[in-house]
């Protein structure tokens, strides 16, 4: 009972930012602070002092325990955390000597203090931050997205210079979408953010997102024109920067890939034609008959290999050939490899030819019907 009254007090003195009444706490009970480690479940008495801005609480809990510079409270912060989005300069400096590798530290939406004083704008705080671990501004958010791209999200240009005279080479950094800081502040018409990054830094004016989108081509799509668009088109006039050129590989995939459709289709249509054209419907005659059981000749004589149909429905037979030859014209004309699929085709069905023409629809109708579909009297 007598401890939990003293951790009650411990809480308040830190809270109010009494540091006599900490320290007298402390005297009577030097283990007080390591069982308060122990013991408690979300936020330790750092946590508390850090969130109120009382410096001296800080420097003596500290030189108590440093340890609890790394304790996490339920949302996974650090003191270090809330120093850093509340912008206490000196408190923070204060937690990052004590525990240094908490700047890697991420709460529970997998922000680091560093991703933090960038969002609220704490440059001295990030400042700091940056030059004990660089490595932090690297880290990533949901999306791709690491600090140069909260800089943009939370327009804090500010802060997005410190990170760019630190860490100049982190301003390329994509993210899942493919883009760029520029690409963000165009999108989000953040004038003196393109200008800065246009004029003051190396950044690629003409990087394309996954979208194949340069940040020129991102503001030609905007649909308003306004003020703010013209001074950001001011900015990326070419030829500093580009915008048709961006089109070019996604257009050509596109093509090949439609290409690559039709091509199926037209095999497809091409082979049931040829299919229709070697099989016809009813099959061919197994037989010879050009006379009678007398020897005298009949009115229709078929020949064996001749289509039943030609002979039974000699109009409707007469189309065949023709879908077929048509079919063969069509797929040639796309590609090399095409072309001699269908000229494979064409030797393959055309096998009444002499082997010196290209022969027409109507000669291999002839190969076929025998003549009783009229192509030979209407001469093809």
């Amino acid at each position: 009972m007598l401890g939990e009254v003293a951790e009650k007090k411990l809480y308040d003195a830190a809270a109010k930012g009494d540091a006599q009444a900490l320290r007298h706490l402390l005297d009577q009970d030097p283990l007080l602070l390591d069982r308060v480690s122990f013991t408690c479940s979300n936020k330790t008495p750092l946590h508390v002092a850090a969130m109120h801005g009382h410096l001296p609480i800080v420097q003596e809990i500290l030189n108590q325990n440093r340890l609890l510079a790394e304790e996490l409270d339920s949302q996974k912060s650090s003191p270090l955390h809330i120093a850093s989005a509340k912008g206490y300069v000196e408190i923070a400096n204060e937690l990052l000597s004590a525990a240094p590798d908490m700047c890697l530290s991420r709460d529970s939406q997998g922000r680091n203090p560093l991703h933090l004083a960038a969002m609220k704008g704490h440059v001295q705080i990030l400042a700091g931050l940056v030059q004990t671990a660089p490595r932090a501004a690297w880290e990533k958010l949901d999306r791709g997205q690491n600090v140069v791209h909260l800089c943009v999200i939370h327009c804090q240009l500010e802060s997005l210079k410190i990170l760019a005279q630190n860490l100049s080479e982190i301003l390329n950094a994509e993210d899942d979408d493919g883009d760029s800081v520029l690409h963000l502040a165009v999108r989000f018409k953040q004038v003196e953010t393109v200008r800065y990054l246009v004029e003051s830094t190396n950044i690629d004016k003409n990087a394309k997102n996954c979208k194949g989108q340069t940040p020129l081509l991102i503001l030609e799509q905007t649909p308003t024109d306004d003020r703010t668009t013209a001074a950001i088109r001011n900015f990326l006039r070419p030829p500093l920067c580009t915008s048709t050129s961006t089109q070019t590989q996604p257009a050509a995939k596109w093509l090949t890939r439609k290409r690559d459709s039709i091509m199926v289709v037209a095999i497809l249509i091409a082979t049931m034609a040829f299919q229709a054209g070697v099989n016809p419907a009813g099959g061919f005659w197994q037989d010879n008959l050009t006379q009678d059981s007398q020897g005298n000749p009949v009115p229709n004589p078929h020949r064996a290999g001749e289509a039943i149909m030609a002979y039974n429905h000699p109009k409707i037979f007469k189309i065949f050939p023709k879908i077929q030859h048509s079919s063969l014209r069509f797929i040639s004309q796309y590609n090399l490899a095409a072309h001699q699929w269908a000229a494979l085709q064409a030797q393959a069905l055309y096998v009444g030819s002499d082997g010196d023409h290209v022969v027409s629809g109507d000669i291999y109708c002839s190969e076929l019907c025998g003549g009783h579909c009229g192509c030979n009297s209407e001469g093809g």
